[in-house]
């Protein structure tokens, strides 16, 4: 079944699940503060290790401007953590075992999810989508566009 991503001024559909560590995660408790969700496929494949990585590494430049990260699989809690761990992630990784948040963002593929990232204003509006993302230097890529959309002072 293919899904529709969603567009930018669509508003983000809220959604409670658990991350790595098995605390509640709900998208309505970040209001007031801009978010960058981005879904990947799968814990420790290459493509994924590199894109989580490259959010580690910039994760301070995030935190400083009062961003929340959080990346989104159908990976379990224990898989999430166990990644998280091996790799150092500083930030959220949530949990879509149903793959309910996955069929919302109309990011679902056959059993996982796309790799598809969308920045969210203080506002819960989407603001903009990446359809397409290249894991190497996303990160970068996503700060740069966040300030050029002026969610934060650059």
């Amino acid at each position: 079944m293919y899904m529709e991503l969603l567009k930018v001024g669509d508003q983000a559909p809220d959604f409670e699940t658990v991350d790595q560590s098995g605390s509640k995660v709900r998208l309505s408790d970040f209001k007031g503060q801009p978010v960058v969700l981005y879904f990947y496929p799968k814990d420790n494949t290459p493509g994924c290790t590199t894109e989580a990585c490259n959010f580690r590494d910039n994760f301070n430049s995030f935190k400083e401007a009062g961003i929340k990260v959080i990346g989104v699989s159908v990976d379990s809690p224990e898989s999430h953590k166990r990644f998280a761990e091996k790799y150092q992630l500083n930030f959220t990784l949530a949990s879509d075992k149903e793959k309910e948040i996955c069929k919302k963002y109309g990011v679902l593929g056959l059993a996982t999810a796309k790799r598809v990232t969308y920045i969210i204003d203080r506002d819960g509006k989407i603001v903009y989508v990446y359809p397409k993302v290249t894991p190497k230097d996303h990160a970068v890529e996503v700060m740069n566009k966040i300030k050029e959309l002026g969610l934060i002072p650059s």
